[in-house]
């Protein structure tokens, strides 16, 4: 004989639940089925309470509560998302209703099957089986009654979230209008706001160009104004006006003056560090100065004192950047009699060589082309392009990847113009850097020449080493 025993789903595992087919959706409603127990005044059924959740109304109107005072705090952009996301939680709770509702509709078929096989069951037993199955059937009838109860309450729930669902989604799209509307006003606004700044600064502009005109033509009335005053003031000072004549008589035959000696340094060329002094004979007259002997010195310009140009004893002579400021004196003995040759001012600088050298000391080191004219006094043929490299640390000469001679400044190092006279000299050094070694070098032009000269001086100053050349006198 079958038994049939008292109904307990609470005591199920949720795992048996999930596998029960039909009745997979209710699941997400509850997680477990009403628990029955018989009492002792009969049937008593009682339902198994699950954790404390908000209600179906709570939770929608949790989401739309006081819709105007969030538009107050929220940006247009923020009062779409909130309404969007509002719908979609509509959505949402509309589905869970009707998985609600089909789980009941699973549950009345299932209940109506449980009866029918109660039914079954009542006809075949009898005694105590007989009256729990009548237990069971009454309890069935209950269930019956409480599912057909939920359900009522489940429609009427689904009838109010499709009315918030409806009305939250025209909340939506008016919130659509309203961005596209805002967005539409802050362009034209950006338009308006375009064009006015344009307005403004054609009128700037053109209060500026209005302000340099009327400026201008104050000027030029406050200057004859000024003019004016100082025509009147002196027809009433005839002494003073005749004494500003004399000055500007006097100004007039110094200006005459000086025109005539700068046609005479024209005539005669610059004093200037690039150049070539020349001893010339004064009336043309031809004179061998191979007969006599010549010796360049340099001159303070604030003092009396020379100091020897050692190697210096040719007619011609090219200054070097060590002459500028100074005076350049030659004295030359003819026929038992000394005369003197100086410069009428101090040798001045090149123009903008001192600019080109800075610029040039921001390299750690400069290569210039050149030609090795003399090696140890001797001529060499002036065929063969070299690189004379100057460095922070050492100077080098080489030919492509031989490496003529290459030394660390030293004291033992000597470098200077050449001073030996020649076409040449102006572009040409004689650079010593090694004692029993030593080279006359020419360069491309006399820029380059005095910016090598310079640079050299400058990197072994910053090593503690005075690069002068043979017999000059150097500070201790």
């Amino acid at each position: 004989m079958t038994r049939a025993s008292t109904i307990d789903f609470g005591r199920r595992k949720q795992g048996e639940l999930l596998g029960s087919g039909p009745l997979r959706p209710a699941n997400i409603i509850r997680n477990k089925f009403p628990t029955f127990k018989n009492g002792s005044n009969g049937i008593i059924i009682k339902l198994a309470d699950g954790p404390d959740m908000p209600s179906l109304k709570e939770a929608v109107a949790k989401d739309t509560t006081d819709p105007l005072d969030k538009h107050q705090r929220l940006s247009v952009r923020e009062l779409t998302m909130k309404f969007e996301k509002g719908f979609n939680t509509a959505t949402l709770l509309s589905n869970e209703v009707k998985w609600r509702h089909a789980a009941l509709l699973e549950r009345d078929t299932l209940l109506k099957n449980l009866k029918s096989v109660l039914e079954s069951l009542r006809s075949r037993v009898g005694g105590k089986n007989r009256d729990e199955i009548e237990e069971s059937l009454s309890m069935v009838d209950i269930l019956a009654v409480q599912l057909s109860q939920r359900e009522d309450e489940l429609l009427q729930q689904k009838a109010e979230v499709t009315k918030i669902a409806a009305s939250l989604k025209l909340a939506s799209e008016d919130a659509k209008r309203i961005v596209d509307e805002e967005r539409a006003n802050a362009r034209l606004e950006i338009e308006s706001a375009k064009g006015a700044s344009q307005r403004v600064q054609l009128a700037l502009k053109e209060q500026e160009n209005v302000s340099q005109r009327t400026g201008q033509q104050d000027v030029d009335e406050l200057k004859e104004e000024v003019q004016e005053a100082r025509r009147v003031k002196m027809l009433h000072c005839p002494s003073m006006a005749m004494d500003i004549e004399s000055e500007i008589q006097v100004l007039r035959n110094q200006l005459a003056e000086k025109s005539s000696d700068s046609v005479h340094l024209l005539k005669e060329g610059l004093e200037t560090l690039g150049s070539m002094l020349h001893i010339v004979v004064r009336g043309n007259a031809s004179v061998d100065f191979s007969n006599g002997s010549i010796q360049w010195f340099h001159i303070h310009p604030e003092g009396s004192k020379k100091e020897i140009i050692s190697g210096a004893t040719k007619p011609v002579y090219a200054p070097e950047p060590h002459d500028v400021g100074r005076y350049i004196q030659a004295e030359i003995t003819f026929g038992g009699q000394i005369s003197i040759a100086k410069t009428a001012g101090p040798v001045d600088p090149a123009a903008g060589l001192a600019d080109y050298v800075e610029t040039l000391m921001r390299n750690p080191e400069m290569e210039y082309n050149v030609v090795i004219l003399q090696v140890n006094g001797v001529a060499q043929p002036a065929d063969s392009l070299h690189v004379f490299c100057i460095g922070r640390l050492r100077m080098r000469l080489a030919r492509g990847t031989s490496v003529v001679a290459k030394e660390f400044y030293s004291s033992s190092m000597q470098l200077c113009g050449v001073r030996g006279g020649g076409d040449a000299a102006p572009q040409a050094i004689f650079w010593q850097p090694r004692k029993e070694l030593s080279f006359v070098l020419g360069f491309e032009t006399t820029r380059e020449r005095n910016s090598a000269l310079m640079l050299a001086r400058r990197f072994a100053m910053d090593c503690n080493i005075i690069l002068a050349g043979p017999g000059d006198k150097t500070p201790c």
